[in-house]
């Protein structure tokens, strides 16, 4: 419980802008993930860095854990309150403070979403890339290194991130990096704050890379036979060097489910999902070779979508894909995980998974940003099954090892939250763990921020 003295400190602080009630709390403690709700005692709504610092000096002085919180979309347990404490809402600071296009940068509060910023680019000619689906806030995308369908050329946010300010756990305020593209200045805190998933400081404004708009796109669905078939055609594009935007993979049941929820007629098969960027030359010849290389591995249906209507319907439908999953088992929950493997073992880890998920019984459903190693695997299972759950985290175990086998990562794109805490000493050693945790003792001696997420000080 947050003691009564804290309470009355932000309180005075914030007026209505602090909540004690239960639903407000509840909203606060749940994510996308399928733990059971775990509420903070407290929310705080913040407008400023000068707010949100006085907010966590007075977190410090009263020893209450702090849990910042973007737009609630995560899924595997970020933003859940296991020692309770107080929830820092992030979502009212949606300023956007400078676009500087001659320098392709922007700079903005922690709150705006990565829509919101594109709305504002509109008219410049520039784009911000990063798109991991959900209508997420940049200080959530930073805060878990996201990165989302366009990540194959235009990189995660720990590429496009270029500067920080960042309230300490102390409630200090600092500023990691510049807007220059590169510096050799000592340590680099704006790559140790980007993915630290808000165990480290909270992140209340952003510096971004922006990107020229492409002057043609073009995007094209290939379905194929088989899932190592799909999978090959991605592995030889990339080999190939061919600077494709995005190339997503759908399993038959994620194309079944993705047709049924957004209404939609794609043949029920293994199918890529593809979009090209670039000049109309460009992109023409991309398409070309990517058609050619597709028809080798047996691929159908290379059908275009070249109205930008038909483009938005497409990618719509599969950012769409977590919840049509869903219906494909009402009721259920979800079990998500992602593993990334080098693109070389890829065929071979999707594969297998898939095997592993036909042999288990589980309705599941495989869909991958295969472009840069990555897919994400949707298991449903039944809440009131406990059996169900305990099977499903079986597979998402055999998962994440098989990907660990093949020198990849249990995690390319969700981040560790509270799920794959398990799995961190498999994949990074027991000395590696020990660095991290003196980072984490050095930025938050208290142990307030997000406590209990990523790693443990035990």
């Amino acid at each position: 419980m947050i003691p009564a003295a804290a309470l009355a400190e932000l309180s005075s602080l914030l007026g209505d802008r602090l909540s004690t009630t239960r639903s407000v709390c509840d909203q606060h403690g749940r994510d996308e993930s399928p733990y059971p709700a775990m509420p903070p005692d407290a929310v705080a709504f913040a407008d400023s860095t000068d707010e949100v610092a006085r907010i966590v000096q007075v977190c410090a002085r009263h020893r209450v854990p702090v849990i910042p919180y973007g737009a609630g979309s995560s899924i595997e347990g970020h933003l859940l309150a296991i020692r309770g404490g107080l929830s820092l809402d992030l979502s009212r600071m949606t300023r956007i403070i400078a676009i500087d296009a001659d320098d392709l940068t922007a700079t903005v509060e922690a709150g705006v979403t990565r829509e919101a910023l594109n709305d504002a680019l509109r008219h410049s000619g520039l784009f911000f890339p990063i798109d991991p689906g959900a209508n997420a806030s940049l200080g959530g995308m930073s805060a878990t290194r996201a990165s989302g369908t366009n990540a194959v050329r235009y990189g995660t946010m720990r590429e496009n991130v270029l500067a920080l300010t960042v309230v300490t756990a102390a409630g200090k305020v600092i500023h990691t990096g510049t807007r220059a593209r590169k510096s050799s200045a000592g340590y680099d805190l704006t790559r140790a704050f980007v993915g630290s998933e808000g165990t480290l400081g909270v992140m209340t404004e952003i510096t971004v890379r922006l990107h020229p708009q492409p002057m043609a796109v073009s995007a094209a669905v290939a379905t194929f036979d088989s899932v190592a078939d799909a999978v090959n055609t991605v592995i030889r594009t990339i080999q190939y060097g061919i600077p494709v935007a995005r190339v997503e993979f759908m399993d038959i049941q994620a194309v079944r489910a993705v047709n049924a929820y957004s209404k939609l007629s794609l043949r029920e098969a293994p199918t890529l999902l593809f979009e090209f960027h670039g000049s109309e030359a460009g992109v023409a010849e991309q398409a070309e070779t990517v058609q050619a290389i597709a028809h080798e591995f047996g691929g159908t249906d290379f059908e275009w979508a070249s109205r930008q209507e038909d483009r938005s319907r497409l990618w719509a439908a599969r950012h769409k894909a977590y919840f049509a999953s869903l219906q494909l088992q009402p009721g259920s929950t979800c079990v998500t995980t992602d593993v990334c493997v080098p693109i070389s073992r890829l065929a071979e880890c999707v594969t297998a998974t898939c095997a592993d998920i036909d042999a288990s019984g589980i309705l599941a459903t495989v869909l991958g940003h295969v472009g840069d190693g990555n897919f994400h695997v949707l298991l449903l299972v039944d809440p009131a099954d406990p059996q169900s759950r305990e099977r499903a985290e079986a597979v998402n175990a055999r998962i994440v090892r098989r990907a660990l086998d093949m020198d990849g990562t249990c995690t390319g794109e969700h981040g560790v939250g509270l799920h794959k805490m398990d799995f961190m000493r498999a994949e990074h050693g027991e000395d590696a763990l020990d660095m991290m945790r003196a980072l984490k003792r050095a930025f938050d001696p208290l142990n307030l921020m997000n406590p209990g997420k990523i790693v443990t000080l035990d």
